[in-house]
């Protein structure tokens, strides 16, 4: 029995989307042909994959048995061309890819002129977006998080360190008072990010401590926390990514500087379970992580 592999893949995703018309645009595929295929598919094995009602789409018990099937011959298959192509300077096809917005403009955006050059076979569909997407349900290739990462099916691969310090602007710190320990935050003006209130420092003795984040304001945004504290609102948790630059000029001061921050936010690519990395995606990972290492080395490197 043959297979076509292109039917094979919309299957798959139909099985992921829940929606034949949903799926068939992504291989930019009309409703109807999108159905033929899955229609071709069913022929080909002599049972029924979907069930199909005016409302929604469903995988029989054939469908479900078959799904994982369908992956590892499509993973088979990608692996074999890999295998075949040597390098990753055969990376082409449609590589899709997210991030959040301020991590992007950051990372991403500035070299991927230099990528494209290298990689002229590759087009790119970068979403950079503060809202944490569900990859495999919308199709996207590889995702850039930064943080703790939940527990997930998705692959993770850490890609650089992402420290955090406490800073002030030396303004606050004349008006208010330098904390001299922990304890003394709970007379200062500690601006919260979104909803990270709980503060743990590990002192140098190794003890912890626990801190309750109370100020005038709280931000969901990194970037726009590096900005209230050189503004002098606050002392604020900041990745030195964020604000290295300004803690090598002086604008801002590290804060308790022989206490660190306990939880240590990764930044990390994630990509779909159980399929074999496609040279596209391999390529503009190395490459990216490569360049996310020198911007951060050069943004605070010494400081750690």
């Amino acid at each position: 029995m043959t297979f076509d592999l292109k039917n094979l893949d919309l299957f798959v995703r139909v099985a992921a989307l829940g929606a034949i018309g949903k799926a068939g645009a992504e291989f930019n595929l009309s409703p109807t042909n999108a159905t033929q295929r899955i229609q071709a598919l069913e022929s080909d094995l002599g049972v029924k994959l979907l069930n199909r009602t005016t409302r929604s789409i469903s995988l029989t018990p054939d469908g479900e048995v078959f799904v994982d099937h369908a992956k590892r011959i499509l993973d088979a298959a990608e692996e074999a061309r890999q295998v075949l192509s040597q390098s990753t300077s055969s990376a082409s096809g449609l590589l899709r890819v997210t991030a959040s917005a301020t991590f992007g403009r950051a990372h991403i955006v500035p070299f991927l002129a230099e990528f494209l050059e290298r990689h002229p076979d590759v087009t790119l569909d970068l979403n950079l977006t503060d809202t944490v997407i569900d990859i495999v349900e919308q199709g996207y290739e590889l995702a850039f998080r930064i943080g703790e990462l939940a527990p997930s099916s998705l692959l993770a691969q850490k890609i650089d360190s992402n420290p955090e310090w406490l800073v002030a602007s030396p303004a606050y710190l004349e008006r208010a008072g330098r904390p001299q320990k922990p304890s003394d935050l709970a007379d200062h003006a500690c601006l919260p990010l979104g909803n990270l209130r709980h503060w743990q420092l590990t002192g140098p003795e190794g003890k912890s401590h626990d801190v309750t984040a109370t100020g005038p304001v709280t931000v969901n945004h990194g970037e726009a926390m590096s900005v209230l504290v050189r503004a002098g609102v606050g002392i604020g948790m900041a990745a030195l990514w964020h604000v290295g630059p300004d803690i090598r000029s002086g604008r801002l001061v590290h804060v308790l500087p022989d206490y660190q921050i306990a939880r240590k936010p990764n930044i990390w690519a994630v990509r779909p379970p159980g399929r074999v990395m496609p040279a596209r995606v391999k390529a503009f990972l190395d490459f990216m992580q490569r360049r996310i290492i020198e911007t951060n080395r050069q943004r605070y490197g010494g400081l750690v």
